[in-house]
This record gives structure tokens, sequence and C-alpha cells, in this order.
């Protein structure tokens, strides 16, 4: 088995301390936003 370099290591590292929210985990904001999309769809398309 070959040796991994160091900048292998090094991104593993960073990529398992990253805590980047995923759209699902957004939380209270990002729901507000998709019901005021969807109810300016529902007004545009019932017109």
């Amino acid at each position: 088995m070959k040796k991994q370099p160091s900048w292998i290591k090094s991104v593993i590292e960073t990529a398992q301390r990253e805590t980047t929210a995923m759209p699902w985990q957004r939380g209270t904001r990002r729901q507000a936003m998709i019901a005021k999309r969807r109810n300016s769809t529902l007004k545009t398309q019932t017109a």
C-alpha cells in the first residue's frame, strides 16, 4: 500500500471538521422563504 501525501490527510481532516448546513437543516427562515414563494406562485397561476 502506498503512503498518502500529506495534503490528502489535510483534505480529509478538513472535510471531517466541516459543518456546512444542508438544505433540510436550515430552519424556519428557509421554510418561510419557501412558503412565500409557493403563495406567490399560486396567485399567479390562478389569475
